[in-house]
């Protein structure tokens, strides 16, 4: 299941440590997962599972964050790599087997079975598909952090989806050999979550351990698993991918998410690594519900049984496995064959001097201005006397004046919407998957050292 520290290391081996880490945990009914090592997060989330707790996955790992979410959640504790190896060390290389069956039986119950090597069961339980498994939070770029039930049947039929369309994309080529996937992204996202836990627990896919950050890093993961290979990772990686004069292994998928891809980086990529690119459209409310070729294509191919419903101000999204129907504020267009555009979103539309513009849209014309690195075009918070304020900027531009970029802006772009103020910082306040959570831009144009 998992490449880890030079070895491989067996489904057997991961839940002898997961039952060995269910018997440590205290009473309670929530586990915050702090763990920063892939392979100990999701020892830590079979034994919430087998302990018939839910998983925390807090929007960042920061004090203040990790603290907000366990005042909102009685009987929570954390766990961290510490806890993990502790506990594993205690019970030494022979920890007792768990078969347990927390929760009453349901008919969409799902039950894992490890095999242990010896025709019997290492680890065994049962999981009612309607018990609330993990509860994510999501990142804050667009507003307070929210959190989402997610219920154990919706992981276990949208990670077969998952697969289903990785295994549509390699089977061509590399028949039904295992993937292995590599992620640049940390577990506690959604999007590293099914990814890189939920595809090796509920699928025949294995797992890089690490979560390399710069390219020569991704290189060398990629090295260390056999192919096929499998990248997971956002655009901002495959920017640095691109611009690298790294070298790279035979690569067979690269899978993409956290923020738009634009068609011209996904047909870099695919040239780079001599690859296919798969991008995914998901959400913490609904995980992955569409993919599409970004390098080829505009539009986005839903999975099977996933219904929109498309209004002026967003979509609501239904398949049968969601809890209910939930509400995204992407605005998109549908058609025929079971495919849709998104047009953008709903808060990504401002409105300064009676005129509306996007601010993805901006932000791309500010990101084509010569010698603009990186950038984001957002509007910050009402004034004191409660009109809005003109949209802001922050940019990477190292060498090109203020009075340069708006003056290249203005030729493609209604006065009003040049930003007014564009703060010049050395890195945009990215967080771990790339995204611009506000409070970070918000801060980033009060002190632009702190960029």
């Amino acid at each position: 299941m998992f490449w880890s520290q030079g070895r491989a290391v067996s489904a057997r081996e991961l839940m002898r440590r997961a039952a060995a880490v269910a018997k440590a945990l205290p009473d309670g009914r929530h586990l915050i997962n702090l763990c920063e090592h892939r392979e100990n997060f999701l020892v830590a989330c079979c034994a919430a599972l087998i302990r018939g707790h839910t998983t925390l996955l807090p929007w960042a790992r920061a004090e203040g964050a990790v603290e907000e979410v366990a005042a909102r959640h009685a009987g929570s504790y954390r766990c961290d790599d510490d806890m993990v190896r502790s506990a594993c060390e205690n019970e030494g290389p022979r920890a007792a087997s768990a078969s347990a069956s927390p929760g009453s039986s349901s008919p969409d119950a799902k039950r894992v079975r490890i095999p242990g090597g010896d025709g019997a069961d290492y680890c065994a339980f049962e999981i009612p598909g309607t018990r609330v498994a993990v509860k994510a939070f999501t990142s804050g770029s667009t507003g307070s952090p929210q959190g989402h039930g997610k219920p154990w049947r919706g992981f276990v039929r949208s990670s077969s989806l998952n697969a289903m369309r990785i295994r549509d994309c390699l089977e061509p080529v590399h028949g039904p050999a295992r993937p292995w996937v590599v992620a640049t992204v940390p577990p506690q996202h959604m999007y590293g979550f099914e990814t890189s836990v939920l595809l090796p627990l509920l699928s025949d896919m294995a797992v890089h351990a690490g979560r390399p950050l710069f390219p020569a890093d991704i290189a060398t993961a990629l090295e260390e698993v056999p192919a096929p290979r499998v990248l997971v990772t956002t655009p901002v990686h495959m920017r640095a991918i691109v611009a690298s004069g790294q070298r790279f292994p035979a690569t067979a998928l690269v899978l993409s998410a956290t923020a738009p891809l634009d068609a011209a980086l996904a047909r870099a990529i695919e040239t780079r690594l001599s690859t296919t690119v798969l991008e995914l459209f998901g959400s913490t409310e609904t995980c992955v519900i569409a993919t599409r070729r970004a390098a080829s294509e505009e539009s986005w191919h839903l999975y099977p049984e996933v219904i929109l419903e498309p209004d002026a101000d967003g979509v609501t999204v239904s398949a049968p496995w969601f809890t209910g129907p939930m509400r995204l504020q992407d605005i998109v267009e549908r058609l025929p064959g079971n495919r849709f555009l998104v047009r953008g979103r709903n808060s990504d539309m401002v409105e300064v001097a009676g005129k509306r513009a996007s601010l993805g849209d901006l932000t791309r014309r500010l990101m084509a201005v010569p010698g603009v690195r990186d950038a984001v075009v957002f509007q910050p918070d009402t004034g004191a006397s409660g009109e809005v304020r003109r949209v802001a900027a922050l940019v990477v531009a190292p060498g090109v004046s203020t009075e340069s970029i708006c003056a290249s802006l203005a030729r493609s772009i209604d006065p009003a919407f040049v930003p007014r103020p564009l703060v010049h910082v050395d890195s945009l306040p990215r967080n771990e998957v790339g995204k611009l959570p506000r409070e970070r831009l918000l801060a980033a144009i009060r002190d632009p050292a702190a960029g």
